[in-house]
């Protein structure tokens, strides 16, 4: 009981995003400087890699730290949010940081927390670092959690900054249009550390090679380069553009004495979720019927995952959908097929959008089904009315895959 006492007090004592949206954002790094300078700051103790983007982060994240792993380095891995449990944040070679840590961490340095007022994911970042300094990680792969200027992971200085693709997400807080959160996501761009860009967007190339230039750091447009053709455990069509982006990252490590062999980095892309745990990317949960989930969410998320959906072969679709309450739900809706039974339900956040609202709003587009007092009711619903040859999709949110797995 003692770990989940000191998870309930991260989660409660002070604002977190994930649950909370935007009264726990801070635009500042003040908080995170200060509490890097007062635990020594362990962030210089490694190196790392710096992954932004809107979409395909947290599968690039993982690929990287997959590749590093079969290469024989001990790799630290930081990502959000997490699914089930919060340990999955931080990782050394797929393995969860220990419930001791947390207590611990969090037991020594809980006046400085609450004195300074850190929110949850700063207070996290400094746990994450923390934990890659002390057990001397080779290099720490650090997925943003938002943006990349003012997040609170941008205080390392990288071997390599990665932006995978840039999409309309967080726009209360970023901006509304690309160019605007291309400047936010490219914050993490740092004095002569290469930079690799995973899509050329028309939007964007010029905010990226301004900074880039402003830097004196190397910019590489991933789609422009020659690149291999690998196979991937992360299905979907998404994941060929992951593939490429990754590859020039890898390239960029080579060039600064990191060692990879073909044969690591082949069986890096084939192996991810063997050797990262990654979870709620395209996931198979069941077969008869054949049951995925996948945490696409926004816009360009979504519209890889229905392009996977249209690959599949069923009678009956079957959709468990929820989403948060600060989703626009007209920026999506025409990606969701109208052929389907839906299941609508509540992420158990306080972020989440009653099922009964988001019903409404999707019966105003002729997307129609039932609503539901939870994820889970709507998932059993799901599995009783499906035949075999049936499929049934779970998404919307990340929170909603969360309840599943």
């Amino acid at each position: 009981m003692i770990y989940q006492d000191t998870i309930n007090w991260m989660f409660t004592q002070l604002p977190m995003y994930q649950r909370q949206g935007q009264t726990a954002f801070k635009k500042d790094l003040s908080n995170t400087i200060k509490l890097v300078e007062y635990l020594n700051h362990p962030e210089r103790n490694f190196k790392s890699i710096h992954v932004a983007g809107t979409n395909g982060k947290g599968s690039s994240s993982h690929m990287l730290a997959s590749i590093l792993q079969e290469a024989g380095y001990k790799v630290g891995l930081y990502t959000s949010p997490h699914l089930k449990d919060f340990r999955e944040r931080i990782k050394i070679n797929g393995n969860m940081v220990n419930e001791t840590f947390v207590v611990d961490f969090i037991a020594d340095n809980k006046v400085f927390l609450e004195s300074n007022q850190l929110s949850f994911f700063e207070m996290t970042v400094g746990m994450a670092f923390d934990y890659f300094s002390k057990e001397q990680v080779d290099i720490a792969v650090v997925e943003v959690g938002m943006g990349g200027r003012l997040d609170s992971t941008n205080v390392i200085t990288p071997e390599v900054s990665v932006i995978t693709n840039i999409g309309l997400d967080h726009t209360q807080f970023l901006g509304n249009t690309l160019d605007v959160i291309a400047a936010e996501k490219g914050g993490i761009i740092k004095v002569q550390v290469p930079v690799v860009i995973g899509e050329t967007q028309k939007e964007t190339t010029a905010v990226f090679t301004k900074l880039a230039e402003e830097n004196g750091a190397n910019i590489i447009f991933a789609d422009q380069q020659p690149s291999k053709t690998y196979d991937s455990d992360l299905i979907g069509p998404y994941q060929a553009k992951n593939i490429i982006t990754v590859q020039q990252a890898i390239k960029q490590l080579q060039l600064k004495g990191f060692s990879f062999s073909e044969e690591h980095i082949k069986e890096g892309f084939k192996n991810v979720v063997k050797n990262t745990g990654l979870l709620g990317r395209w996931q198979t949960l069941q077969t008869k019927p054949k049951v995925v989930c996948d945490t696409g969410h926004n816009r360009d998320g979504l519209t890889y995952v229905m392009q996977q959906l249209l690959k599949e072969k069923y009678k009956v679709l079957h959709v468990v959908f929820g989403v948060v309450n600060d989703k626009d739900i007209s920026s999506i809706i025409d990606l969701l097929p109208k052929k389907a039974v839906y299941y609508f339900c509540k992420p158990d956040i306080p972020r989440g959008l009653e099922a009964e609202t988001l019903k409404q709003s999707f019966e105003e587009y002729g997307l129609n089904g039932e609503a539901y007092g939870s994820v889970n009711e709507a998932y059993r619903s799901a599995l009783t009315n499906a035949k075999e040859d049936d499929f049934i999709f779970i998404g919307g949110s990340t929170f909603v895959v969360a309840e599943i797995i």
